[in-house]
C-alpha cells in the first residue's frame, strides 16, 4: 500500500497518525545511526544540446520554424493524468542522451512501475539517468525505488536523507525526532526533463495517488510541459541540487543485499495477504527489468505536428480543476478510459512564450557547519533575465536597485505588487504569513480583485493544516479576499487520521470510497497563480509558511495571455461548480461564516465546514493552538 496521502508533507499531521503510540515506545528501545561521512559526489552537469542535437532539439527547432514564433520556448498546460503521464513517457522514449528527474516523493506503485520501466529501457538503450528523490518518503515499500541505482546508467542521490532504518515507517520517525530541525528542511522540486531541451514541472509527484488510479482519494493537480531554452535552466536548477553536499549517492546509504531483503519480505507479506484473502499475490517491484528495450517512436515530421496542433488549439482545453461534463453518463468515463501510453508529439499545441524558471537554492536553509558563501547555480533568475522575457520582476518602477527575492515564494509576492486587476490562485495548502496578508491587502488597496482556491477541510489530506488556514479565513474575508474552498466527500477521523489508498482523480468528480478509480475523495494539489489574466505561474510551491521558510520550491513563469486565460477559465469553472464559497454572514448572523454551495450541486449552504464530521473539527481545535503555522 502506497504511503498515506496525509503523510505526504513533513507536517505535525505525522505525530498524531494511529502509529504514534506505536513510535512512542520504538523511542525507548531504537538508536539513531548518523549519516555517512566523506561521500564521493562525483560532478555532472546536463548535457549540452548546442553541441550535439537530440531527435528532440531537432523537432523543437522545427516546430518554432513552423509557428513562426518570436520566443524560443513553447508550452503546453497537461490537463489530467493521461496528458501528465503520457509526456512523461513520450520524454523517455524519444531521449537520447539524459533524463534528470527530481522529486519529492516517488512511490512503488502500479504507475509508478510503468514509467520506472522505461526509464531503466531507455538506461539500457545509453541513456544517461540521474535520479534526484528527496529522503522523507523512502521508506518501507517506498524504499525499493531505490534499487534503479545499481542499474547500469542510471545514477540516483537522495536529498538531505533521514537517518534510521528504511524497513519502517516507525523506524524513521525517530530519526526525524531525534534531528528535527533538518528533516523538517525538504526539497520540494519537480522536474522531469529530456535531453536538456523537453521537460514536465508543476505540481505531481510520481504515484498513483497523482494519475488518476487510487481507490480511495484523489488529487486534482496541473503540471507544463516546456520545451526549447528555458529547459536549460530548469537543468542549471538540477544540477545545482545534484551537485550539492546534502544530496547523497543511494550506494552511500543502503546496500543492494538490505533493498532485496526487503523486496523478499514485502512478498512474503504479500503472499500471507494474498491467501488470508483467497486472491493471486501480486508481489513485485517497483522496477520491472524488460528483457529488451523497444525503439523509440519517430518524433512527429513538423507539418503533420502543426496541423495537429491547430486542431487541438481548436477544442476547448481542460486544466486539471475541472469537474466532470454533466452530460457524461458516466461521470467516470474518463478515468476509466486513462491509460499508460505516450503522449503523441504530433498532438501537442504548443504555445510560444517569453519565461522565467524561480529556483530556491538547495542552501536555502543553512545547516549548522555548512558553507553557503560559494555563489551556486539554480537560484532566482537576475533582473537581466527578468527583463529579458518581458516579466515584471521589480516590486515598483524605480526599485531595480533593490535586491532580488530571497526565495521562491518572496519573488511571486513581489509579482504580486504588479498586478492591477486580478489575482487568482490555487494553493492546496494556504497558510498565509503577515508578508503575504500584507500583498494581498495592498492588492485590494489597488482595486485589484483577489481569489483564492484551497481544499476545504473535508478535502485536505492533511487536516491538520487546515488549521492553519482556518484561523486567517476571517481577516482575508475583511480585507476583500474571495475564498473558495473544494468540495469533497464526507471526511471523518479515518480519513483524516488513518490509512488511504490515495489516488488522483483528474476531474475532481466527488465519487464515495468503495474502491475503483475515480470512486474517490477529491483532494486539491494544483499550485497555480494567474496574474491579470497574461501571468501564469505552475510549480511546486504552495502559498504557505512551509513552502516560504523551510521546503526548497521552483516555479514556472510564462507571459502568455493564451496560457493564463486557459488556466483562468477552469478555475472560474471550479470555484462556480466545484467549490464551495466562503462568506461571512451578515450582521444579524453575528459575522460567522457561510459556505455557500456550488452552483447546480442541489445543495444547502453550509454552517460549519462542510462535508465533516463534529470529531474531526472538535479534534482540530483542540490541536490547533499546538501547531505553529511555520510547520503546517
Amino acid at each position: 500500500m502506497p504511503a498515506s496521502p496525509h503523510l505526504l508533507r513533513p507536517r505535525l499531521a505525522a505525530l498524531f497518525s494511529r502509529g504514534w503510540v506505536m513510535a512512542s515506545l520504538a523511542l525507548v528501545c531504537s538508536a539513531c545511526a548518523g549519516l555517512p561521512k566523506d561521500v564521493d559526489r562525483p560532478v555532472s552537469t546536463a548535457f549540452d544540446v548546442a553541441s550535439e542535437p537530440t531527435a528532440l532539439s531537432t523537432w523543437v527547432a522545427e516546430q518554432r520554424r513552423a509557428a513562426g514564433a518570436r520566443s524560443a520556448s513553447g508550452f503546453m498546460l497537461l490537463s489530467g493524468p493521461q496528458e501528465a503521464y503520457g509526456s512523461r513517457l513520450a520524454l523517455v522514449e524519444h531521449a537520447q542522451k539524459t533524463l534528470d528527474l527530481q522529486y519529492y516523493a516517488i512511490h512503488a506503485d502500479a504507475s509508478t512501475a510503468r514509467l520506472l520501466e522505461g526509464v531503466v529501457q531507455a538506461a539500457r538503450r545509453g541513456v544517461r539517468v540521474r535520479i534526484l528523490l528527496d529522503d522523507f518518503h523512502s521508506t518501507g515499500r517506498n524504499a525499493l525505488v531505490m534499487r534503479l541505482a545499481f542499474e547500469p546508467h542510471i545514477e540516483m542521490r537522495m536529498f538531505n536523507p533521514v537517518a534510521g532504518t528504511r524497513a519502517s515507517t516507525l523506524g524513521r520517525l525517530w530519526g526525524s525526532l531525534t534531528d528535527f530541525s533538518r528533516v523538517q528542511q525538504r526539497m520540494h522540486n519537480k522536474l522531469f526533463i529530456a535531453d536538456n531541451v523537453m521537460g514536465v514541472t508543476g505540481g505531481r509527484n510520481l504515484g498513483d495517488a497523482y494519475f488518476g488510479q487510487g481507490q480511495a482519494e484523489n488529487f486534482v493537480d496541473l503540471d507544463v510541459l516546456a520545451v526549447g531554452p528555458i529547459v536549460a535552466d530548469m537543468s542549471h536548477s538540477f544540477d545545482s541540487y545534484w551537485n550539492n553536499t546534502r544530496a547523497y549517492p543511494v550506494q552511500s546509504l543502503i546496500t543492494r543485499e538490505e533493498l532485496d531483503r526487503m523486496r523478499e519480505e514485502f512478498k512474503r507479506q504479500d503472499a500471507q495477504e494474498a491467501e488470508k484473502n483467497d486472491q493471486p499475490s501480486e508481489a513485485g517491484d517497483a522496477k520491472p527489468a524488460p528483457a529488451s528495450p523497444p525503439s523509440p517512436a519517430p518524433v512527429p515530421a513538423p507539418a503533420q505536428a502543426k496541423a495537429a496542433a491547430a486542431r487541438a488549439a481548436a477544442s476547448s482545453v481542460a486544466t486539471d480543476v475541472a469537474p466532470p461534463p454533466e452530460s457524461a453518463e458516466d461521470p467516470n468515463k474518463a478515468i476509466l478510459a486513462w491509460n499508460q501510453q505516450p503522449m503523441d508529439l504530433q498532438r501537442v499545441p504548443l504555445v510560444w512564450a517569453p519565461a522565467v524558471i524561480l529556483a530556491d537554492k538547495p542552501t536555502k536553509i543553512p545547516l549548522d557547519g555548512e558553507d553557503t558563501t560559494a555563489r551556486e547555480p539554480g537560484v532566482l533568475p537576475t533582473r537581466a533575465a527578468a527583463s529579458a522575457a518581458s516579466l515584471p520582476v521589480e516590486a515598483k518602477e524605480g526599485a531595480k536597485d533593490q535586491p532580488a527575492p530571497e526565495t521562491v515564494v518572496d519573488g511571486l509576492l513581489t509579482l504580486m505588487t504588479r498586478t492591477q486587476r486580478e489575482l487568482l490562485i490555487i494553493s492546496p495548502y494556504f497558510v498565509p504569513g503577515d508578508d503575504m496578508k500584507a500583498a494581498f491587502a495592498a492588492a485590494r488597496a489597488r482595486g485589484v480583485r483577489v481569489r483564492i482556491l484551497t481544499n476545504s477541510l473535508a478535502s485536505n489530506d492533511a487536516p491538520i493544516a487546515h488549521v492553519g488556514y482556518a484561523r486567517h479565513r476571517r481577516e482575508l474575508l475583511e480585507m476583500g479576499v474571495e475564498l473558495y474552498e473544494l468540495r469533497s466527500e464526507l471526511a471523518g477521523l479515518r480519513s483524516a487520521f488513518g490509512d488511504s489508498g490515495g489516488s488522483a482523480n483528474p476531474t475532481g468528480s466527488q465519487g464515495g470510497s468503495d474502491g475503483g478509480p475515480g470512486a474517490s475523495r477529491s483532494m486539491l494539489h494544483s499550485k497555480v497563480i494567474v496574474m491579470d489574466r497574461r501571468l501564469v505561474v505552475i510549480g511546486s510551491m504552495n502559498l504557505d509558511l512551509r513552502s516560504q521558510l523551510q521546503n526548497t520550491e521552483i516555479a514556472l513563469l510564462v507571459r502568455s495571455s493564451t496560457l493564463a486565460k486557459q488556466a483562468a477559465r477552469q478555475i472560474d469553472l471550479v470555484m462556480h461548480r466545484g467549490a464551495w464559497h466562503v462568506e461571512q454572514a451578515d450582521k444579524e448572523g453575528g459575522g460567522a461564516l457561510v459556505w455557500r454551495a456550488p452552483e447546480g450541486s442541489g445543495l444547502e449552504d453550509a454552517h460549519t465546514d462542510p462535508d465533516s464530521s463534529f470529531a474531526l473539527r472538535l479534534i482540530l481545535r483542540l490541536l490547533g493552538p499546538l501547531a505553529p503555522d511555520r510547520l503546517l
